[in-house]
């Protein structure tokens, strides 16, 4: 067990580091808008809350690229590599054509969610940048997943943290106009996050047609590269659950935003530090739960469910100490965190008892996404998805509402409702991967 746990760890570590640079794009830009004004800061929650949405259901279906070149890569079948990449690449493209344009044309849809209007207003015009941003954004992610489905995962994860830097340099020549550029404020924010996804991405292309690692992939068969039916089917089929189950999470989050932005623009503030700093935990979860998954579809490829169990139970300690650390760091570290992104008291005090809220759901979450993450390895996302729609959008919403406005506890009855629905996700999908595995090592053990 401790091998499998090694092992799993040190392909983790490079997607890790990815996800937290990618993360960490985020929390640059949450921080320097952040310092303009928390009505700014509030603009970028609402964009944040209401883009996401569509933004993770998009990267939901690039986990069918991972997953179908992590099987086939197991299988030694290089044609069928390229080919997934290919279709899956087409999949990503159009998905991201579609969700770009409805969310320019769409922005409009601020102003009936009942926000402060001066929030509203500074929200729009930011909206529309972002929204075209997801293009590279999507497309860099899915080429990430093929990278880091035939286990070279250290090529994205240079590139999300050369990205950095670059980030931050731009936010501070458009936000704050420095070197005689225009002061854009939250505006410059959202051009810098579009110039450094595009960055990224075209590089990243550069590097899977000309590196020799990947050229074997890339010149197999010419006919891997052509759109299939049965193909799209299969991607599809996984791509869509995964998808919905990433969005029903990351989508109960962006509307428990947008339900405290109606009680004031100081409690969405406040909610965006607390999201914020949750979120970055939350990745590094993604990239735990997301090498688990490449190594049990490798294993499961090969029908090895000795080697399934073992990557669970090593993999589900390794979250679980981690779930702990991440718990501790936030009842610690709350005040720091929240100073680093307002000045403004009633801001702050608020943010730092929404963090000690997060601290609460630091181990079930992380249990429930690396639950997930198995579960996607050995191909079952059907079950799961419906376990993920209940927890989120028949527990944690409506009773987080219900806190909220019938009890009167505001932006902590929110958090309360969340709290609840990843705890009842991480014991039943645990129970599910368990459950799988002990019925399919029984099976083999009688046969």
């Amino acid at each position: 067990m401790k091998k499998e746990g090694l092992a799993s760890f040190k392909l983790a570590i490079p997607i890790i580091l990815g996800e937290v640079a990618q993360i960490s794009l985020h929390l640059i830009d949450t921080a320097m808008v952040g310092r303009v004004s928390y009505l700014h800061l509030g603009a970028s929650s609402l964009t944040s809350n209401v883009i996401n949405i569509p933004f993770i259901l998009g990267i939901g279906l690039t986990i069918a690229i991972a997953q179908m070149t992590s099987l086939y890569h197991g299988r030694n079948d290089h044609k069928n590599v390229s080919h997934y990449l290919f279709n899956g690449m087409f999949i990503i493209l159009l998905a991201a054509l579609i969700i770009s344009v409805g969310m320019f044309f769409g922005s409009g849809i601020l102003y009936s969610l009942k926000q402060d209007p001066e929030v509203v207003d500074l929200a729009i015009p930011y909206f529309k940048i972002m929204s075209w941003s997801l293009i590279p954004g999507m497309l860099f992610i899915a080429l990430k997943q093929y990278t880091d489905g035939l286990q070279y995962t250290r090529t994205a994860m240079i590139l999300a943290l050369a990205a950095l830097p670059v980030n931050v340099f731009l936010n501070w020549l458009l936000i704050f106009g420095n070197w005689g550029f225009p002061r854009l404020e939250l505006i410059g924010a959202g051009w810098a996050t579009f110039i450094t996804r595009t960055l990224i991405f075209i590089i990243l292309v550069l590097i899977v047609f000309i590196h020799p690692i990947y050229k074997k992939h890339i010149k197999i068969a010419p006919r891997a590269w052509q759109l299939n039916k049965s193909t799209i089917k299969d991607i599809l089929k996984i791509g869509v659950p995964s998808s919905m189950q990433v969005t029903m999470e990351s989508g109960a989050f962006a509307v428990s935003g947008i339900i405290i932005g109606t009680i004031s623009a100081v409690a969405l503030a406040a909610h965006q530090i607390a999201l914020s700093i949750a979120a970055f935990t939350f990745v590094i979860n993604m990239g735990m739960s997301h090498a688990i998954s490449i190594r049990t579809s490798n294993a499961y490829s090969q029908n090895d469910w000795k080697k399934i169990d073992l990557i669970g139970r090593s993999g589900m300690r390794m979250t679980i100490v981690y779930g702990i650390m991440a718990c501790l760091s936030f009842l610690i570290f709350r005040y720091a965190f929240a100073g680093l992104f307002t000045q403004n008291e009633e801001v702050t005090e608020l943010a730092v008892y929404l963090l000690i809220l997060a601290a609460i759901f630091q181990v079930p979450d992380t249990v429930q996404v690396n639950s997930a993450g198995l579960l996607r390895g050995i191909k079952d996302v059907n079950t799961p998805t419906l376990i993920v729609a209940i927890a989120y959008w028949i527990i944690a919403i409506p009773l987080g509402s219900l806190l909220a406005f019938y009890f009167d506890r505001g932006a902590e009855g929110i958090w309360i409702g969340l709290i609840a629905g990843l705890a009842f996700s991480s014991i039943f999908l645990t129970k599910r991967f368990f459950g799988r595995v002990k019925w399919n090592l029984k099976k083999q053990n009688d046969g």
